[in-house]
């Protein structure tokens, strides 16, 4: 068996996230994230029963200082190889490491390490006057981490992402300096080719042009000094020998790099070092429509450049790691990647450590929304283990917001709490009960009953769903107005707002908290209602269009869009906004915050279609945890023609369809094709093809 290197659980995850988030640079400044950073244990006891026939030689790596006991008895020294004796022991290793994360990799013959390893990174046993140990201890024992790091040599702390030098597609000489054209968003290490002569090189990142070679304003920028002997990166001072060619370290996003030398120093030119996560691309989409299809494509491109060490928001400016925007990724990637072990380390990150002092990220709907990723991660992996691992720190976070609800038990934000909903064009107020804090928060209470049940935590569950149900039952009388056919937006001080809008409703669509007639009732007062505020935000037309799907108004959805996404393209997006006002021009789609160029040009929730296309229009959709059962429900939505793949832990799911019939291929799982009124069954391994009227809408 192949051993693989092991913590203690989350804590891998951690210290790479908080490596991650560090590297974020505002003009050349320092800007760390805003919210609490947690660390390692540096102490970790790593522990295993086995049985044996023979003796087995076993050779030990460790990341950190370390002991070895067998059977309670400690061993000379730190040895690189140890005889395990034949018969039934426990073997312990205790590491001390204060830089990195302690690990452990042993690769025996029969012997190795894996997640079924038990760690603790407390020992409360005790010894008293008279030298004897206690015979029994209140220690908290987990299974082991693990990733993909599977020799003695690749050790995790030394874990970097894939890179590879790529050429600009375009020099020219601009302003007395040259720009450079990439030709497309992208992220990596600038590498400075040529360098003659001694003075200071200024270094102008842009994702527009505009931006680049605004020297005042641009987002990011670096400044070197090369002397005699050095080249100093003057945002860090650290110098290297002198070279022609030099490569930065700190990686950037552009599209744009602007170079002015001064005091006699020269560029030649400028390439990159490309970095990038290895993922396949799994999913794939095509359809009679060439624009949906490039649509589908810079959708692809955008989920890829933000999935990095982990699922962040967007490549320019912040590069850290929210949990709203990583919950659509997650979603997005099991249409594209369905890379699980992506998805557990941000969801280990973005939890942390305890004690809980803050919602994560500070913003109040990102708790939330990290509850519920849990639960879309167990639908479409099937990984009961990882629930039984992250479910003491769902319920510390849980115990954390109960005790910040108010005296009719609905979610407020207090002091040093951030409710974001959105960025929203229209005012709105965030103070006093939102309803769409509420619904969050209910289906969270829900996720936790439902995780408390999968983990054998019968009384976490009694209670989880009562407060689940009580909640659920104040929802319409507190915030439905029947005048309005609506949830209204807020309660504050006791009194309820008339303002509508969008979020709570098409959330009460999404998470099945109307039934049938009032959804449909709201979709035609609310969501179709040109008189309710727009959403801008690729963020939440994830959401209002997800409602339009799940109302079988996929022909609607698709003139959305190519109207929405469309409009970035012919503005020249080559990957997807943050943010995306069609009645905007010019250079003001690039601003935002109050600054010109503060919008992000690539953010991961603008590649929303990823997940409408594979879930509603292909129509692959999981009905049992991982796969075991799925439906295939396809939907032209006004299109001719639809094909793609859906993958699954099992392989795929291939469909086609046009308006007369529909092909299904499935590696696994129990699936049932449904057209119109038709349940069909799925055969696995093999071919189905049906001779139907395929629906436009479903």
């Amino acid at each position: 068996m192949t051993a693989k290197w092991i913590w203690y659980p989350g804590d891998f995850e951690i210290w790479l996230g908080n490596k991650m988030n560090n590297r974020r640079t505002e003009r050349g400044a320092f800007f760390p994230p805003f919210w609490k950073s947690d660390s390692h244990y540096v102490m970790v006891e790593f522990s295993k029963e086995f049985v044996i026939d023979s003796p087995e030689v076993v050779t030990i790596a460790v990341e950190g200082t370390y002991n070895i006991k067998l059977d309670g008895k400690l061993q000379f020294g730190m040895p690189a190889t140890f005889t395990l004796p034949a018969g039934k022991h426990t073997l312990c290793v205790k590491v001390h490491n204060q830089s990195a994360p302690p690990a452990l990799y042993i690769q025996g013959t029969t012997v190795a390490t894996d997640d079924t390893w038990k760690v603790t990174f407390e020992d409360k046993e005790w010894i008293d006057e008279s030298g004897r140990a206690s015979d029994t201890s209140a220690t908290l024992y987990m299974d082991a981490g693990s990733w993909a790091f599977d020799s003695p040599e690749d050790r995790p702390s030394q874990y970097a992402l894939a890179r590879e030098v790529k050429s600009a597609r375009l020099t020219e000489t601009a302003d007395g300096g040259i720009i450079t054209d990439f030709g497309t968003e992208t992220f990596g290490y600038p590498m400075l080719k040529g360098i003659t002569g001694n003075g200071l090189v200024h270094i102008y990142y842009g994702e527009s042009r505009e931006e680049a070679l605004d020297k005042d304003c641009c987002e990011t920028l670096d400044k070197l000094l090369v002397g005699d002997d050095t080249i100093t990166d003057l945002s860090t001072n650290v110098s290297a020998p002198r070279t022609a060619d030099y490569t930065l370290s700190n990686s950037k996003a552009f599209r744009y790099v602007y170079i002015e030398c001064t005091g006699g120093a020269v560029v030649d030119s400028v390439a990159m070092d490309y970095e990038y996560l290895p993922v396949d691309y799994r999913g794939s989409f095509r359809c009679s429509d060439d624009e949906i299809n490039r649509i589908w494509d810079v959708s692809a491109y955008t989920l890829h450049i933000t999935t990095r060490e982990f699922f962040i928001d967007g490549i320019k400016r912040d590069r850290w790691v929210w949990s709203g925007d990583a919950v659509q990724s997650y979603l997005m990637n099991y249409y594209l990647f369905f890379d699980n072990d992506s998805v557990k380390r941000t969801i280990w990150l973005l939890r942390g450590k305890d004690p809980v002092t803050s919602h994560v990220n500070t913003i109040v709907d990102y708790t939330f929304y990290w509850f519920l990723s849990i639960s879309d991660y167990y639908l479409y992996s099937g990984d009961r283990h990882f629930v039984e691992q992250i479910y003491p720190r769902m319920k510390t976070l849980m115990n954390f917001v109960l005790g910040r609800v108010n005296g009719d038990g609905m979610v407020e934000g207090l002091t040093g709490d951030w409710v974001f909903v959105d960025w929203a064009d229209f005012p709105m107020s965030k103070k006093g009960a939102l309803a769409f804090e509420q619904l969050l928060f209910c289906r969270s209470l829900d996720v936790m009953a439902r995780c408390a049940e999968l983990t054998g935590n019968d009384d976490d569950e009694k209670q989880y769903a009562q407060l689940a149900d009580s909640l659920r039952a104040k929802l319409m009388p507190a915030f439905w107005d029947d005048e309005r056919e609506a949830f209204v937006h807020n309660i504050e001080n006791g009194v309820r707002s008339n303002d509508v809008n969008k979020f709570p409703n098409m959330f009460g669509i999404i998470l099945d908290f109307f039934d049938d007639e009032r959804k449909k009732t709201v979709m035609e007062s609310v969501m179709l209602n040109k008189n309710i505020p727009p959403t801008t935000t690729p963020y939440m037309r994830f959401y209002e269009l997800d409602a339009l799907c799940a109302m079988g108004m996929q022909e609607k959805v698709t003139k959305e869009i190519k109207a929405y996404w469309g409009g970035m393209l012919r503005e020249g997006a080559t990957t997807f906004w943050e943010k995306y006002n069609p009645e905007e021009s010019g250079t003001q789609h690039l601003s935002m915050y109050g600054r010109p160029y503060g919008k992000s040009l690539c953010h991961a929730w603008g590649a929303s279609p990823l997940y409408l296309l594979g879930k509603y229009y292909l129509g692959v959709r999981p009905t049992k945890p991982g796969y075991e059962e799925y439906t295939v429900e396809p939907c032209l939505g006004g299109l001719q023609w639809i094909e793609g793949t859906v993958p699954t832990p099992f392989g795929f799911v291939y469909v086609r369809a046009d308006g007369s019939s529909v092909t299904v291929r499935s590696d696994g799982g129990r699936g049932t094709l449904i057209i119109g009124d038709r349940r069909i069954n799925i055969p696995a391994g093999k071919e189905l093809k049906v001779e139907s009227r395929i629906p436009v809408e479903s």
